[in-house]
């Protein structure tokens, strides 16, 4: 599903040049639940937004579904991302002065569906997520955990092949946490590919494969099952993880 081919990513301040990214090499298939880990600046969001059309590499070639979008224009690349890609971030970016169904019908709405299919799509898919109940709540009126749940539904509602996750959890509770992780993790199993940044050692062992990035670089593989602590992913002590 996604070929990542010697991709970099350089970035211009004033007379220095940053590289975010330099020379990843990276194959993903279709279905699969890889989580990518690493130090504070070591490219993770980058990668992501490279990933998800959000950004642009300076160099290298990237595949998606077997197509290359390298050189794709902003256009054809917002079509992409909106039929084939779903975002969830830490702080859920949802519309504070919509309720919930009209937060995931947002991408419906810009989608240009009819008005009955969106309801009717937005209703079932809160309904999937266990918000049935609270389909007319806006988000200062629901917990952390519903506010991602309602972004989960909402990433998913153009039934996506891909779904990637900025630190999902990142601002839940162990509990809402957990729920929203095995809802993750179900939407996995049904056959969606699931691309989930995090620091947290527990949410990368949920995953297939665990990717390792330093300086921008892949530096490291683990399977989920393998991983134990950010010591011994990152050699630092639990209290020094990365940011």
């Amino acid at each position: 599903m996604i070929e990542l081919e010697g991709i970099g990513r350089a970035y211009h301040m004033g007379e220095e040049v940053l590289h975010a990214l330099a020379e990843v090499d990276l194959t993903i298939e279709a279905g699969e639940h890889v989580a990518i880990m690493g130090p504070s600046g070591s490219g993770k969001s980058t990668l992501l937004n490279v990933i998800g059309l959000l950004d642009r590499a300076t160099s290298g070639c990237y595949r998606f579904e077997g197509r290359d979008v390298t050189n794709l224009a902003d256009e054809e690349l917002s079509q992409l991302r909106q039929r084939r890609i779903g975002f969830v971030f830490q702080s859920y970016h949802l519309v504070a002065r919509l309720d919930a169904i009209g937060n995931v019908e947002l991408p419906m709405v810009f989608a240009g569906l009819p008005r009955k299919e969106r309801r009717r799509r937005a209703e079932a898919a809160l309904d999937a997520v266990g918000l049935a109940d609270r389909m007319e709540h806006r988000p200062a009126e629901m917990s952390g955990g519903q506010r991602q749940r309602v972004a989960i539904a909402r990433s998913t509602i153009m039934n996506p092949g891909l779904l990637l996750a900025d630190e999902p959890t990142g601002n839940l509770d162990t509990a809402s946490g957990t729920q929203v992780l095995e809802l993750l993790g179900g939407m996995n199993r049904e056959g969606l590919t699931l691309i989930v940044v995090t620091h947290d050692p527990a949410v990368a062992r949920r995953a297939q494969r665990v990717l390792i990035l330093g300086d921008g670089r892949l530096v490291r593989e683990w399977r989920g099952d393998e991983v134990t602590s950010l010591e011994q992913l990152f050699g630092l002590p639990e209290s020094e993880g990365p940011a």
